[in-house]
């Protein structure tokens, strides 16, 4: 293009008597070819960036299949229902399968008979849960071949907080070591114990030996700041431990946000038995996580951020699934709200109508936010 424009030049130079529009129409015929041979230029840089990433992704594709091929366990991926969408050599070699045949398959083929609807049931209340599960569980392999196993699954979910896949963790254990499970679940269940009742509103006493387990209810644990203000510093639901012996604060309270009823369980026990100390460290752990969360609510610099995590770690935690929304499982005053970000009851109050106005959350008849659109 720019040859032809050059030539072009030259002849109207050689013309006798050239109309004088000419000479400045190829100028400008000369000025644009050159804009769109820049841009020509950024365009193949472009091109060689986008590929050294696409290359950078495929090396990165390439090392995680890896990883997920030659891993030491037996590893699955399906959809909600159980529908097998990844499975690694190991869990073919364990199931007795080509890796192809797996492909498209129901999980749920490959339970015993006795025990599918079991499964099923596991299914379900685990989309309703949204934690990691484990279930101890008897699989047949191809060739008929029954041997026990431990799933560990994991749920992942879409942006509309539906489960989009199911990972599951395969391994083989013996018999024994299953008896040993099972009696580990069943002595630790702690539903022998004697239960202790509170009402809405009672401070339940905390005594540095004991920690509590939540059998039914939601308990508040707030300390105070030193302007004397109450800080919310986490919540207990069912399943949930709390005690004075988790916390060095110097001022710590529990509080009953609805009948509760707790089980106590002595610090002695979980030194002195393997039992309760394997059945209390998941818990122990899940509550130092929630703690941890509502710590970093307070880091957030603007109250409209903290206010906003505070929603999406509330929905995280005590998230029910109601058609397409999620409801907080407990209800929290606009005072509570306001403890755990730090900030006044009638700044809260105000950010919640926005959010309520910008069709983010909105409040059923119990006055329980529903939660929209906070992701």
């Amino acid at each position: 293009m720019d040859q032809r424009i050059a030539k072009l030049y030259e002849k109207v130079l050689a013309m006798p008597v050239p109309p004088n529009s000419v000479p400045q129409a190829l100028f400008e015929l000369g000025s644009a070819s050159q804009t769109v041979h820049h841009a020509i230029e950024e365009l193949y840089q472009q091109n060689e960036q986008l590929e050294q990433v696409q290359e950078v992704l495929g090396a990165e594709y390439q090392r995680y299949e890896e990883l997920f091929e030659e891993a030491p366990d037996s590893y699955l991926v399906t959809d909600a229902h159980g529908k097998i969408q990844l499975a690694n050599h190991k869990a073919a070699r364990l199931l007795n399968i080509d890796k192809n045949y797996l492909v498209g398959k129901a999980i749920v083929n490959f339970i015993t008979l006795e025990e599918r609807q079991y499964f099923r049931n596991f299914l379900s209340q685990l989309s309703q849960s949204g934690r990691n599960q484990e279930l101890l569980i008897r699989l047949q392999r191809r060739n008929g071949e029954l041997f026990n196993t431990a799933l560990t699954v994991a749920p992942s979910y879409d942006n509309q907080g539906k489960i989009k896949e199911l990972r599951w963790l395969i391994r083989g254990i013996t018999e024994s070591r299953r008896v040993e499970l099972v009696h580990i679940k069943e002595e630790c269940d702690f539903s022998d114990r004697p239960i202790h009742s509170y009402s809405k509103g009672d401070i339940i006493p905390l005594n540095p030996q004991i920690i509590w387990l939540v059998s039914q209810g939601f308990v508040k644990l707030t300390t105070l700041c030193e302007s004397g203000e109450e800080v919310l510093v986490g919540l207990a639901d069912q399943g949930m431990v709390f005690g004075s012996y988790m916390t060095s604060l110097n001022t710590y309270q529990a509080i009953a946000m609805s009948d509760t009823k707790l089980v106590s369980i002595y610090v002695s026990e979980i030194i002195d038995s393997p039992n309760v100390s394997h059945t209390l460290v998941p818990k122990l752990n899940h509550r130092l996580r929630q703690t941890e969360s509502f710590l970093a609510v307070s880091g957030f610099r603007r109250v409209q951020d903290r206010i906003y995590y505070l929603l999406r770690l509330l929905k995280q935690e005590f998230g029910e699934k109601v058609g397409n929304e999620t409801r907080l499982s407990v209800r929290l005053t606009h005072e509570d709200l306001a403890n755990a970000c730090c900030t006044t009851r009638v700044t809260i109050t105000r950010l919640l109508c926005k959010l309520k106005h910008q069709g983010k959350i909105s409040f059923d008849s119990k006055r329980h936010i529903i939660v929209k659109d906070i992701d």
